[in-house]
């Protein structure tokens, strides 16, 4: 198990010591520096040691991790520079998309999210946050399956028609901030953020695979048209961290991560994010080293990561700053301090004179101590530096071992089905109508199967369950991550999703 070359400063190579991934990172600099490049060069590193990885795909270049790279003589002189031998490689990629265009549709259901990143994804106040937070305790009480935005528009209605009888349980009901919130998942929906919620939903074990060669897969989520709604975007990777913190046993330090995970465009987490939640992003941050899962944040300006995350970074790459305004010069300061001085250079100095390629590299040693900052060339990557096209991407997609396992949706009786139920048998008139059901093809099975699903009864619904071992594994294991949800994260909705704004 080899460790990770980064790059090499003057005769010496500058490593990424596998046992300290788990300690987290930052990659930081301007646009065009080669942060992308970079983050490039950590995944082939990871993918080869046999730690699966998973980052956004902000502009599309990551997907040419999927394509052997073409020894440009750029890349071919920079290995030569730093005494490698170039090889052209691919990696063993899957692609991800929440709309289902460029990968595979990613889901989650409304339970999963909890009512306080639904509350920061829909911009809710406190008094609105406050009346989804009666209707989610209403849900589980009543053994309500919230799945999809249906169940929480039906759920949000019955709490409004309840109002007055709630309010001596859990306090003033306000009609009018329910429309507010029915107002905001409208505009969710017509941003697509709709397609987000529902089932099938993702397994979190999908994304901790390696190939039949042993190398970790390298799960690359398209997030070029999910960048046109950031809010979206920040949420569904703050939910991804969370539910891997939930999820994942404790395992302690162990020889190498169970699971790298790249979080680029770093600041819309914390953009107007409250106190409460930066609190719970630290405490995820520092508690799931202890999971096996290292963390990697990609932003611009180490200003851009709150103080307290920023302690818990302990592998650092800084890539050049411009200080053309007082805030540029006030950053480059704040990224020099971070390091362990070098007293050959100015480190100030030389974030600001830094080349195309070129970082400030410091990693943490066999101890858990910082080295001593070095100016590095940057390793080339043996992937491709640009983008797949649309028919290589089409290709992976269609060989890929998840092909037909998310595919379609899957609408089963939940929240929505169940009040109509009840208004049918009130003899109130129906409102609207049930979504037509489906069933999700096969797909063959995979060297590296993930751990067979929770089991559950299957749910009462119009589901039509397959004969197929597929259906029966996605039924029973969205069974059980709702029931779950109903039970245990009615106590512990996740780390983040138990918090209330301060």
């Amino acid at each position: 198990m080899a460790d990770i070359l980064i790059g090499k400063s003057g005769t010496k190579s500058e490593i990424l010591l596998l046992a300290r991934a788990n300690r987290h990172g930052l990659v930081t600099g301007a646009t065009g520096t080669g942060k992308t490049v970079t983050l490039q060069v950590l995944a082939e590193g990871f993918s080869n040691a046999g730690v699966p990885v998973f980052a956004a795909d902000i502009k599309g270049d990551l997907s040419g991790l999927s394509q052997p790279g073409d020894g440009k003589p750029p890349f071919v002189k920079r290995a030569q520079e730093i005494g490698v031998e170039y090889v052209p490689d691919r990696f063993p990629t899957i692609f991800w998309d929440v709309f289902g265009e460029e990968g595979h549709p990613v889901r989650a259901t409304i339970s999963e999210m909890g009512p306080l990143l639904l509350a920061r994804l829909l911009d809710l106040n406190d008094t609105q946050e406050g009346v989804l937070n009666i209707a989610f305790r209403l849900a589980d009480e009543q053994g309500l399956l919230l799945l999809d935005l249906k169940d929480l528009r039906a759920m949000l209605a019955h709490v409004a028609e309840n109002a007055a009888s709630l309010g001596a349980q859990y306090g003033n009901v306000s009609k009018q901030s329910v429309g507010a919130i029915q107002r905001q998942l409208l505009v969710l929906e017509n941003q697509r953020g709709g397609e987000f919620f529902g089932e099938p939903a993702l397994e979190i074990a999908e994304l901790m695979r390696t190939d039949r060669e042993g190398r970790g897969v390298v799960n690359i989520l398209s997030a070029t048209k999910l960048m046109d709604n950031p809010r979206l975007y920040s949420t569904f990777l703050l939910w991804l961290l969370s539910e891997l913190f939930e999820e994942l046993p404790e395992v302690g330090d162990l020889d190498k991560p169970k699971l790298v995970f790249f979080f680029d465009e770093a600041h819309l987490l914390f953009d107007d994010a409250p106190k409460a939640l930066v609190d719970s992003v630290e405490r995820v941050v520092r508690l799931i080293r202890s999971k096996g899962v290292g963390v990697f944040f990609v932003t611009q300006n180490p200003l851009d990561v709150p103080d307290q995350v920023l302690a818990q970074l302990g592998n650092r790459i800084q890539h050049a700053l411009r200080a053309f305004t007082p805030r540029d010069q006030k950053a480059v300061r704040a990224a020099a301090d971070t390091f362990r001085q070098n007293p050959a250079f100015s480190t100030e100095e030389a974030i600001m004179s830094l080349g195309v390629g070129e970082a400030l590299v410091s990693t943490l040693d066999a101890k858990g101590s910082p080295s001593m900052v070095e100016r590095t060339l940057i390793a080339p990557p043996s992937s491709r530096v640009g983008p797949a096209t649309d028919a290589e991407r089409q290709a992976i997609i269609a060989a890929s071992p998840l092909r037909g396992r998310y595919d379609q949706p899957i609408d089963r009786e939940s929240a929505y089905e169940m009040l109509q139920n009840r208004a049918d048998r009130d003899g109130a008139p129906a409102t609207g109508r049930s979504a037509p059901s489906t069933s999700v093809p096969t797909s063959g099975p995979w060297d590296n199967e993930p751990a067979e699903p929770r089991k559950q009864a299957p749910a009462r619904g119009r589901q039509t369950m397959s004969t197929t071992e597929r259906v029966v594994t996605n039924m029973a294991s969205s069974a059980a991550r709702s029931i779950g949800t109903q039970i245990g994260r009615a106590i512990f909705r996740s780390i983040l999703g138990s918090m209330t704004k301060r």
